[in-house]
């Protein structure tokens, strides 16, 4: 998207008169409350003036850098967000069009152009007012329109849950925003006002809604760079979680004020004075912590609140790129700088685009004080993130790195969409990209890939393009082959193994990290293993209707009234589902019971319970709807039981398995009754652990014994012992079930120089 700079002719929107007395209502907004005033740090948001509403501020600063036509477009916008309103009272008493002019005005100091202050001026007409979007096209135009389509909520559609619709909105939200990232910008800036203004909520919505600020919005706005609201929106979330330590924590900084402002003054007249004498310009400021940065330290380090105190922070802008790093050393020669503190992020700027140096010296009375040091443009970016793009870029005529970063993730929403089953796998698929930490990994041509942290190989490999993770088989990390799973850390040079024939394995999705590889392997797993998740389903669901004497042929009528209620396309999508773990079979009965005239709902769960239906028979080759658990490697022969996981199908594990037991106690529905078939035609992987003297040539005598006892092995190690005294041999080896693993087991143990061998689990 491109935007041109308008003229700044002066122009203005005309005044607001008082409002006549209205019925007040309940506000429709999420966060409907007060004024739009900030609350100052550690204090309560300023009282609002009730029953006026002043749009003469909002036209101040449009006049700044909008032309005399565009105003006039913005004040026909107000005119009629104004008339919708009429009579909307906030919780407050204020009129309802405070609000939006407050959103507006949040839109103006990021300098915004018409359409988006349009935008938010109407933002809330087609959610509260049922305007019709043909109408806003009509009045306004088409790029108007479809901003403010993607802020309204999806009110018209019936959800199963709140949960899901809730989901629904934010998927359609981010959409919206990947086409055109000003309908994040503004989401933001309504979402800023009405958490400025949520003391007029019941405590349980202020917790509600401050827990989706700090859960979604935050993340958002760190990514885009957002870094003013970034703090604010957690410190106003922070201040409705958590009240009580909210107001401690701001009593005890106002206290602490007093007490550093002589140390803050030294510094500050040393590092200028020093600075000066080096004949370089610099603005130097000090740099407090936000209350939620020192709650979120104390508890992350453990640390006490005068231990977080106690670390002094300056920000340092400068005219050049060259004298940051010349500041750098400047301020190196005055302060000793503490080993491993210093990160240069203008070498390698963060995800979100923002560049500074940092380092952490030693300062007067061995205080710790760090530094951020940035040229003015930096600085912008820093506060402003993709916003500043508006004011300060929109006259280049090639995207900044900034915007290609942003356009990338934008993209990358657009690709998990098109591979994401429904609206809440596509948050969580979202969510999953929104982490604040990343690390920095190279490819072989030396190109810098971001990525969160913890991510691994997989990540990397998805990350270059999906085709590449589908068909990813090793990889080298700093020229060395290392486990698929390995995670990355900065400055590891990854190359990607890739085969035409390998396809995603179900393990994967334990390990990756990001939501495109997430999303890519999901979908690869319902697509490819379609037909294999449709006959796993239909013979979990038809065993769990015989638990409830029910005849698995369903008649038509009841199939229709059951794929409408169900919010499937067919028989087969509702299988499919079952068959991977997204819905549960006994569920699905108990529902297919009640449509038939049973009280399914009066029934108790632990009547269709996994363990009372007939079990499932597996004969391990199956392909990957089924998989043996890597913990335990059951084989024929185990007792075992099934694990059905969403969007992964079933995982067997040996009945005995901690790993299952662990895991069946958190979720006990997820588990079924499970058994080996009577044609098994394969070999399967068990682990054995040797334990021998450490002599000549002992390594190939236990080889060559199990190469006579009829099994393949597949992989070989050696542990040596601590007091050097035995050594232990472990080894994968492919068996045909648990006759055959005592055999090669009682083979193995008469071979001279063994003491003792046994299967070994996880």
């Amino acid at each position: 998207m491109s935007l041109t700079p308008a003229d700044t002719t002066s122009a203005a929107l005309p005044p607001l008169a008082p409002r006549q007395a209205a019925k007040p209502q309940g506000a429709s907004a999420p966060g409907a409350g007060t004024s739009a005033a900030s609350a100052p740090a550690g204090g309560t948001p300023a009282a609002p003036a009730l029953g006026v509403a002043s749009v003469s501020h909002l036209a101040d600063k449009l006049a700044e850098y909008l032309s005399p036509a565009d105003l006039k477009k913005v004040k026909e916008a107000y005119r009629f967000s104004d008339e919708m309103h009429l009579g909307q009272m906030r919780r407050s008493g204020e009129p309802y069009i405070s609000h939006p002019i407050a959103v507006a005005e949040i839109c103006a100091d990021w300098k915004l152009d018409a359409q988006a202050i349009m935008a938010a001026l109407l933002h809330d007409v087609m959610e509260d007012q049922d305007v019709k979007k043909e109408e806003l096209i009509e009045r306004f135009g088409a790029p108007v329109a479809h901003l403010v389509d993607g802020l309204s909520k999806l009110e018209k559609i019936e959800f199963q849950s709140q949960i899901e619709a809730q989901a629904e909105n934010f998927r359609k939200m981010l959409l919206a925003m990947a086409s055109d990232v000003r309908v994040i910008l503004i989401k933001l800036a309504d979402r800023l006002h009405n958490m400025r203004t949520l003391d007029f909520m019941t405590a349980a919505k202020k917790r509600r809604i401050a827990s989706e600020t700090m859960e979604v919005y935050v993340p958002i706005a760190h990514r885009l760079g957002l870094n003013n609201i970034y703090h604010e929106l957690q410190d106003l979330s922070f201040s409705h979680l958590y009240p009580m330590r909210y107001r401690t924590l701001a009593k005890a900084v106002k206290a602490a004020r007093g007490n550093r402002r002589e140390v803050v003054n030294k510094i500050m007249e040393a590092v200028k004075s020093t600075l000066s004498m080096a004949e370089l310009e610099a603005d130097v400021t000090g740099r407090e912590k936000t209350l939620y940065d020192i709650y979120k330290k104390m508890r992350s380090k453990h640390l006490s609140f005068s231990q977080v105190l106690d670390v002094y922070g300056f920000r340092v802008v400068v005219g050049s790129f060259a004298d940051c790093y010349v500041t750098l050393g400047t301020l190196h020669s005055l302060y000793k700088p503490m080993p491993g503190k210093f990160k240069d992020y203008i070498a390698i700027r963060k995800l979100n685009g923002y560049q500074s140096l940092h380092t952490t010296v030693i300062g007067p009375y061995g205080t710790p004080v760090e530094f951020q040091i940035r040229t003015q443009e930096m600085h912008r970016t820093a506060e402003s993130g993709v916003a500043a793009h508006w004011l300060y870029k929109s006259g280049e005529s090639n995207p900044s790195d900034l915007q290609q970063r942003t356009h990338a993730w934008l993209q990358s929403l657009l690709d998990i969409q098109q591979q994401t089953g429904d609206s809440a796998e596509f948050l969580e698929h979202v969510k999953v990209d929104l982490f604040p930490d990343s690390v920095y990994v190279f490819t072989p041509k030396s190109k810098i890939i971001a990525l969160p942290r913890g991510a691994t190989a997989i990540d990397f490999a998805y990350s270059i393009h999906t085709g590449i993770g589908d068909q990813t088989v090793a990889v080298k990390i700093n020229n060395e082959t290392s486990p698929l799973r390995t995670e990355l850390h900065n400055g590891d040079i990854v190359e990607i193994i890739t085969d035409s024939s390998s396809r995603p394995s179900p393990t994967w999705l334990s390990f990756v990290r990001t939501g495109k590889a997430r999303s890519a392997i999901r979908h690869h797993l319902r697509t490819i293993n379609l037909p294999e998740s449709i006959a796993l389903g239909q013979q979990l669901l038809s065993q769990a209707l015989q638990t409830l004497n029910i005849d698995a042929d369903l008649p038509a009528p009841l199939v229709e009234r059951l794929l409408n209620e169900s919010s499937a396309n067919s028989m087969d999508e509702l299988y499919a589902d079952i068959g991977i773990g997204k819905r549960m079979a006994t569920l699905v009965a108990r529902h297919i019971f009640g449509l038939i005239g049973g009280e399914a709902a009066s029934m108790p769960v632990e009547h269709n319970s996994g363990s009372e239906l007939d079990p499932v028979t597996i004969c391990g080759s199956e392909g990957v709807s089924v998989q043996l658990a890597p913990c335990c490697l059951p084989i024929p022969g185990d007792q075992i039981i099934g694990q059905l996981r969403r969007d992964q199908g079933l995982l067997v594990h040996t009945s005995d398995c901690s790993q299952a037991k662990r895991q069946r106690a958190k979720e006990p529905d997820r588990w079924i009754a499970v058994r080996w078939g009577t044609e098994l035609n394969r070999r399967f992987d068990c682990r054995i652990k040797v334990l021998i003297n450490s002599e000549r040539g002992i390594l190939a005598r236990v080889a060559a014994e199990i190469g006579e006892s009829d099994a393949n092995i597949i992989y070989v190690g050696m542990d040596e012992d601590k007091d050097n005294v035995l050594d232990q041999l472990r080894f994968t080896v492919q068996v045909k079930d648990r006759v055959h693993l005592a055999a090669l087991l009682r083979n193995v143990r008469r071979v001279a120089g063994v003491n003792r061998i046994l299967r070994e689990r996880n």
